[in-house]
C-alpha cells in the first residue's frame, strides 16, 4: 500500500478514536471496554478511568485465536466470564476508532449473549 494511503487511513482513525474518547469515560460501576484490532489478533480491556486501573483483560493471542468473526466470539465469552466473576454487568463500549462491523460488531454481539448489557 502506498505510503500516503496509509499515513491517511492512520489519521481518520485516530481522529474516529479521539471523538469516541471524548465522549466514552469508564467510572467504578460502569467501566469503559476498549478493543484493539490488527491482522492477526484481537485484544480487549475493561478499564477504570477515574483510577485508570484495568480491571480485566483477554487476549486472543494468549489463546491462540485469530481475529476472524468466530474467534472473536470464543474472546468475548471469556471476557464475560471474566466479568461476571467480578461482578460487573455493565460497560460502556468504546470502539477505539474501528467501524462498527465486522469483527468489532461480533465480538459486541457475543458479549451482550455472555450477559454484558452496553
Amino acid at each position: 500500500m502506498l505510503k500516503s494511503i496509509q499515513k491517511r487511513k492512520n489519521r481518520l482513525r485516530a481522529q474516529r478514536k479521539a471523538r469516541v474518547r471524548a465522549k466514552v469515560f469508564g467510572t467504578v460501576e460502569i467501566p469503559r471496554l476498549s478493543v484493539f484490532k490488527s491482522n492477526k489478533h484481537f485484544y480487549a480491556q475493561v478499564i477504570d478511568d477515574v483510577s485508570g486501573n484495568t480491571v480485566a483483560s483477554v487476549d486472543g493471542r494468549k489463546m491462540g485465536l485469530k481475529s476472524n468473526r468466530e474467534d472473536v466470539k470464543k474472546v468475548a465469552a471469556e471476557l464475560g466470564s471474566v466479568l461476571a466473576s467480578k461482578n460487573i454487568n455493565t460497560v460502556s463500549f468504546d470502539r477505539n476508532g474501528y467501524l462498527y462491523h465486522g469483527v468489532v460488531a461480533s465480538f459486541a454481539d457475543a458479549l451482550r449473549e455472555a450477559g454484558i448489557k452496553f
